[in-house]
C-alpha cells in the first residue's frame, strides 16, 4: 500500500472512525458531494459504526445535515454551522457562472430579487415545500416558470443564503428557509473562511496537493494558495512522483491496512475530491469508473485501490453484481468480502 492510499483511508474515516454520528462525519469532511442523495447517505453510513441509512436520513430530516449548492458548485452535504461562510466563498463565482444561461432564459437581477422575495415569503413559518410546489407558487405571482428557469431561481436563492434543504416528503426533496434551519453564527472574514476551508479539506482528504484542493473547493489558485499557506505550519509535505502532497503530521505513522475491501457509493469523496486520481485509480481504468459526462460510478476498493465496479440488482439471490477491471486477486477479494461472486 502506497503512502497516499494508506493515509487517505485514515483521513476519509474508511479504515477506522472517530465520529459517532452522521453530522459528525459531515463536519469532519467539510462538505460531501450529494447530487445522488441515496449514494451520499451511504457515503456517510460507511464511515460510521452501528449506523444505518435510515439514521442518516433522520439526521438529514432534522436539519442536523443540510444539502445545498456550494463550492464547485454541485449539491453537497454541509454542517449548519458551516453553510453560511462556505456560501460566502463560492456565491459570487456560482452567480457569474450562470450569467450566460441567465441571458438565454431572460432572467435578470430584478427578476431574481422578485423570486427571492416570493420564495422567502411562501416558506416562512417553517414550511418545507418541493420544487414543484414552489414553481406553482411563482406562477401564481405571474412569474414565467419552466424547469430550467426554476432551477436557476432556486439555486440563486440557495447561494444567497435564503433557502437550503428541508425535510423529505416521501422520497421528494424540499426547500426550507436557511434562517429557520441553521443557527446564526458570526460571519468570517474571507481569509478566515479560506483558512478554515483549507483546514477542513486537508484534515479529511490528506494527502492532497494544492491542485487537488483547487478542484475540490472551486477556489481560484490564489485563494487556495492563501488558505493552504495559512495552515502549512499544521502540515507536513512529501514529494511523491514529482508532486507535493500535504497532510497532517499525525498521519505520518499510520499503519498499512491489509485485506481491506470496501464498496464505495457513486460520487464518494474518496474518488471525486481530487484532480489527480491516479494514486488510487489507474489511468487505464478511469473511463470505466468515471463516465465522459462526469458520472462517478460505485466502485470496489481493495487496500485503497479501485479495482472494479458494483451495482445493486432486484434479485434476492444476487443482490449485487461485481465487475472487476482485472481477474488477478479476485480470490483474495472473495475471501475478504465473504461473498460468492
Amino acid at each position: 500500500m502506497n503512502t497516499v492510499t494508506r493515509i487517505r483511508l485514515a483521513s476519509h474515516l474508511l479504515s477506522g472512525t472517530h465520529c459517532q454520528t452522521p453530522e459528525g462525519v459531515v463536519a469532519w469532511m467539510g462538505a460531501m458531494q450529494s447530487q445522488d442523495y441515496n449514494a451520499a447517505k451511504m457515503a456517510i453510513n460507511i464511515r460510521l459504526q452501528n449506523c444505518t441509512e435510515q439514521i442518516v436520513e433522520t439526521t438529514f430530516n432534522q436539519g442536523k445535515i443540510l444539502r445545498t449548492h456550494v463550492l464547485r458548485p454541485t449539491w453537497h452535504f454541509v454542517s449548519p454551522e458551516n453553510i453560511r461562510w462556505m456560501l460566502s466563498l463560492s456565491a459570487a463565482r456560482i452567480k457569474s457562472s450562470a450569467f450566460s444561461r441567465d441571458r438565454d432564459l431572460e432572467i435578470n437581477e430584478e427578476l431574481y430579487s422578485r423570486t427571492n422575495n416570493i420564495i422567502q415569503k411562501i416558506l416562512e413559518g417553517g414550511k418545507h415545500l418541493t420544487r414543484e410546489v414552489i414553481g406553482i407558487e411563482l406562477e401564481k405571482c405571474s412569474i414565467n416558470v419552466n424547469s430550467a428557469r426554476l432551477v436557476h431561481f432556486l439555486m440563486r436563492a440557495e447561494v444567497e443564503g435564503i433557502v437550503c434543504s428541508g425535510a423529505l416528503q416521501g422520497k421528494n426533496q424540499t426547500y426550507a428557509l436557511l434562517d429557520e434551519r441553521a443557527p446564526s453564527v458570526p460571519a468570517l472574514h474571507k481569509e478566515e473562511a479560506l483558512t478554515k476551508l483549507s483546514r477542513l479539506y486537508f484534515q479529511s482528504h490528506s494527502p492532497a496537493t494544492l491542485q487537488d484542493f483547487v478542484w475540490w473547493s472551486g477556489l481560484s489558485q490564489t485563494e487556495a494558495n492563501l488558505g493552504l499557506n495559512n495552515i502549512k505550519h499544521e502540515l507536513i509535505s512529501e514529494k511523491i512522483e514529482n508532486q507535493t502532497y500535504w497532510f497532517l503530521e499525525s498521519y505520518k505513522n499510520i499503519p498499512d491496512i491489509k485485506n481491506s475491501c470496501l464498496l464505495l457509493p457513486a460520487f464518494d469523496e474518496y474518488i471525486i475530491a481530487y484532480r489527480d486520481r491516479s494514486p488510487i485509480l489507474l489511468p487505464e481504468h478511469q473511463s470505466k469508473a468515471i463516465s465522459s459526462n462526469g458520472i462517478f460510478r460505485p466502485v470496489i476498493l481493495v487496500n485503497g485501490q479501485v479495482v472494479g465496479l458494483w451495482k445493486k440488482t432486484s434479485q434476492k439471490k444476487t443482490p449485487l453484481i461485481f465487475d472487476f477491471f482485472e481477474t488477478e486477486g479476485i480470490d483474495l477479494i472473495k475471501k475478504i468480502m465473504h461473498l460468492s461472486l
